[in-house]
Parts: C-alpha cells; structure tokens; sequence
C-alpha cells in the first residue's frame, strides 16, 4: 500500500492492491487497527507512514491527518465505518480499473465536515473498462 499526501489538491492518494484494500476495509469495520504503507524514498516527504483506525463517538467517520506522526487516521461510529468498509471492499473486488473520490459535501451519507479527501485506486489501475 502507498499513501501520498499531495498539498497541491488538499487530498490522500491510496495505491494497494486488491488484498491490501480488503485487508483495509476488515480493520475499519472492526474499528481499531494499524496499517503501515511501503518503505517511501527520504526524497518523498508526502508519503504517509501507514492508516491508524478508531472507534469515535458521535455520528459519522472523519478522515484526518497525524502530521506530526504523517499517518492517515479514519475514526468514526460502527455504522458510518461500515459504510466506507463496504466502498472499499467493493473497489477491491471490482474486476475493472478507476478511483473512488470519497470527499465531503453537506449532507454526506457518512462522513463528517472537516474530514480529508481521500482517492481510492483500483488495484487494476486506469479507467472502468466497461
């Protein structure tokens, strides 16, 4: 898993492969865990370390960024993680490329004001091909 932070568009940019992403949405739905990215070049200060999972109070998931430890961390209630385990799990079983944007707007099914844009890759790469 690769994790980059581009300041430029104010978003995460998640590259894994299809294990990785499921692996990835189990430890959101369950709430609590740590998933370390690949080793980053000391020349590449926007690689994030890895994704740190909460549980949290309240309604909704954040997506936030530890600067200070550069991990992603994702915290939210049991329903709202579900929600974005399901996304992720979908994209790491779906048999064609693209991305997922999951960014916030009012009214979001599940995230909260203020979390972080974060672009999901296909393990496939590219583009949908259907």
């Amino acid at each position: 898993m690769r994790l980059v932070s581009d300041a430029a568009y104010g978003e995460v940019d998640l590259i894994a492969t299809a294990a990785e992403l499921a692996c990835l949405a189990r430890v959101i739905a369950e709430g609590d865990g740590f998933i370390g990215s690949a080793s980053a070049s000391p020349l590449d200060a926007n690689c994030l370390a890895g994704i740190e999972v909460r549980k949290a109070p309240g309604s909704g998931v954040r997506i936030d960024l530890d600067t200070r430890r550069q991990t992603l961390v994702i915290s939210g209630d049991p329903d709202a993680r579900a929600v974005l385990a399901e996304n992720l799990h979908a994209m790491a079983t779906a048999g064609d490329g693209g991305h997922l944007h999951i960014d916030y707007f009012p009214e979001h099914p599940y995230l909260v004001a203020g979390s972080l844009p974060l672009v999901v890759n296909s393990p496939h790469g590219g583009m949908p091909t259907g």
